[in-house]
């Protein structure tokens, strides 16, 4: 079934490091069953937390963006899990549902519960990782629309005049910077003055995590483990009377139509530093080839100049000390043909096909090149710029 994505090193096409910058991965443009698309993914932190994938089948084409926190286990976890989910239980009953999407989301959940038990004793820490998860499907004319936390899926759709594009946000921002999402935090919790706090500079649950829903992060939803001395080894004491961020995901289906032209799919750090609006406007007025990888170039030359520096200063800077600039980003473009044109895409529906970021950049070298980021030349560039930014 998917289990050409169990090994995205191996079944990975099309991959390249893109060019000067060593942290940035893409692929350029590839066929998906009703349309083309392109995929592109930046590393900020030390280990890779972000995880994409694109798979194609023979009824539908699904694109996952997981973005992870805490470390990388639970983003790369949902990269093998969910999608087969999906496919597996969508085979079972009939065709895709939002039951389908919310079983597979449900079993996700579990399977990594079952993880953090089995590993307990030897990694505690395990407990406190967790993904954001974002999952799109498309199926004949429906396409199905699935997250927990931040990431998101934005369409773009021509404008009535004909000429331009107009941004249509598909996803819901589990995040409680939004007001509506602390309001409904804190009617679930009536009885705690405190379930939302401002601290470090944002708000967040319980003054740790900004997103109110994800997978993984089971000492925030199982306060056994939150309050077993062996964690309280390695965070500070949590007293939880229940569960205080959730796993069920926000699903969405809407109709594709002729004038829906492309969908966008990105992990939050992008919209941190381009608007719905900008973005689209990026990929309707660009070659298709490269183009998410436009888009990723486009966030980091925001993010400098919101740091009074450059992006070419930022590219000789290494994982890790990135995580000042900007966060892991990841971006998936899906072009609609078929639904426009009635045209056909060049991808054989008989057969699956999927396309997966490498878990990470830093490490992934496919023709034994020399590291293009040396070791001194990173951290003579991370210390000129961090001392010029006070950090």
């Amino acid at each position: 079934m998917l289990r050409s994505c169990l090994r995205p090193l191996e079944r990975c096409l099309g991959r390249r490091i893109s060019g000067a910058d060593g942290l940035l991965w893409d692929v350029d443009l590839k066929p998906h069953t009703t349309g083309e698309f392109s995929i592109a993914v930046v590393q900020a932190n030390s280990s890779l937390e972000d995880q994409g994938q694109v798979v194609n089948s023979p009824f539908a084409t699904f694109v996952g963006v997981y973005d992870g926190h805490g470390g990388p286990e639970a983003s790369r976890f949902v990269s093998n899990r969910l999608l087969p989910y999906v496919e597996s239980f969508a085979s079972e009953e009939g065709g895709l549902s939002v039951e389908v999407i919310k079983k597979a989301f449900d079993a996700t959940e579990k399977d990594f519960l079952h993880l953090v038990k089995r590993s307990w004793l030897l990694r505690p820490q395990i407990a406190s990782v967790g993904s954001c998860c974002l999952v799109g499907a498309i199926a004949g004319d429906a396409l199905y629309v699935a997250n927990l936390g931040d990431s998101r899926a934005v369409l773009g759709r021509r404008g009535l005049d004909g000429r331009g594009a107009v941004a249509q946000r598909l996803s819901t921002d589990h995040n409680v910077s939004v007001e509506e999402v602390r309001k409904e935090v804190a009617e679930l919790h009536p009885d705690d003055k405190q379930i939302v706090v401002h601290a470090r500079g944002a708000w967040r649950i319980k003054g740790i995590i900004q997103v109110s829903r994800s997978l993984g992060d089971i000492y925030l939803k199982k306060p056994e483990f939150s309050r077993d001395p062996l964690f309280q080894q390695l965070v500070s004491p949590l007293p939880l009377k229940r569960p205080v961020i959730t796993a069920e995901p926000s699903i969405r289906v809407h109709k594709l139509k002729p004038h829906d032209l492309f969908l966008i799919f990105a992990s939050d750090g992008l919209w941190e530093q381009l608007s719905d609006e900008a973005a689209v406007d990026i990929v309707f007025k660009n070659p298709r080839a490269g183009i998410a990888k436009r888009l990723v170039r486009a966030a980091l030359n925001e993010a400098a100049r919101k740091k009074e520096t450059r992006y070419d200063d930022i590219k000789r800077i290494g994982k890790g000390i990135r995580r000042h600039f900007h966060d892991d980003i990841t971006v998936i473009v899906v072009y609609l043909d078929q639904h426009r044109q009635g045209g056909h895409s060049g991808f054989n529906s008989s057969n699956h096909d999927c396309t997966s970021a490498p878990i990470d950049i830093f490490s992934f070298n496919t023709d034994g090149a020399e590291d293009p980021l040396g070791p001194v030349e990173s951290m003579q560039s991370a210390d000129l710029l961090l001392q010029k930014m006070g950090f």
